[in-house]
């Protein structure tokens, strides 16, 4: 199922709701490992436990999440990508967005990610309605690697080179919002990307969706290609120190979540 149908939901409609749990899939399915068991409120253990063991017969790396919107993975990307688009915004150009999780040892940026699943799912197909960047970039045509333009144009080998008329739309929209440009660093970026996503997995970890920081480790290492050298997000935010990612959230005006703040000033860890 998709990271964003609730399971109790679905749970509430069967007479045996100790039988209905989430199998979330990562794609290609047939390549990535992740797969998140999403146990809902009603969820029986036996039943838990025996998906747990379908899912490694099926050469899968499996981990247990509550019901939220986006469950573990999902949920932790949305406030990446809301800063991404916010810094485009600003005034970062789109590639350094990109280039700044590159360099950190992502195999792919938000936006070359976009590229790749394609900028018309979930569109309305409406091209004159344009409302945000995807929908102005998807009324020209510009789908992703599949027509060859999305953010970037492609070449027959899926080189990638970044688009003046994709800059354009980019600055018309950020003047529409009337956002005052700015040079900004890929130190900057790299916080403002990578902090908010240890924040959110704070309130992971506090409202008991992921039972342990390490679980959520798994998730990023398996489904999302987060630097392995790196330990996965919290492992990594231990080896900063939570402080540094506290007082980075504060100083671009962005939140923190209470677990996160308690564990930063005690000068404890996730792991």
């Amino acid at each position: 199922n998709t990271s964003y149908l609730d399971v109790d939901e679905i749970a509430a409609a069967t007479s045996r709701p100790e039988s209905v749990l989430g199998m979330h899939f990562f794609s290609p399915a047939n390549v990535m490992k992740l797969l998140e068991v999403v146990r809902g409120k009603a969820t029986g253990n036996a039943q838990l436990a025996t998906v747990m063991a379908l899912s490694v017969k099926i050469g899968k790396v499996p981990v247990v999440s509550g019901v939220c919107h986006g469950f573990i993975g999902n949920r932790m990307l949305s406030p990446r990508q809301a800063q991404a688009h916010a810094l485009i915004m600003e005034g970062a150009n789109y590639w350094d967005v990109d280039e700044a999780l590159l360099e950190f040892g992502f195999p792919m940026g938000p936006w070359q990610m976009a590229d790749l699943a394609g900028l018309d799912i979930g569109w309305h197909r409406d091209p004159a309605r344009i409302e945000s960047v995807r929908d102005a970039l998807c009324a020209k045509g510009r789908w992703g690697q599949k027509t060859k333009k999305g953010f970037y144009d492609y070449d027959d080998n899926r080189q990638r080179t970044p688009s003046d008329e994709v800059k354009a739309v980019i600055a018309e929209f950020a003047a529409k919002e009337g956002k005052p440009q700015r040079a900004i660093d890929k130190d900057e970026i790299r916080e403002r990307l990578l902090f908010p996503m240890i924040s959110e997995g704070a309130l992971i970890l506090d409202e008991g969706i992921s039972q342990r920081a390490s679980d959520i480790d798994t998730v990023w290492l398996n489904g999302y290609g987060w630097p392995a050298w790196t330990g996965g997000p919290m492992f990594w935010a231990d080896h900063i120190g939570l402080a540094t990612v506290v007082a980075g959230l504060k100083k671009h005006g962005l939140p923190v979540a209470p677990l996160l703040e308690r564990k930063a000033a005690a000068g404890e860890t996730f792991n």
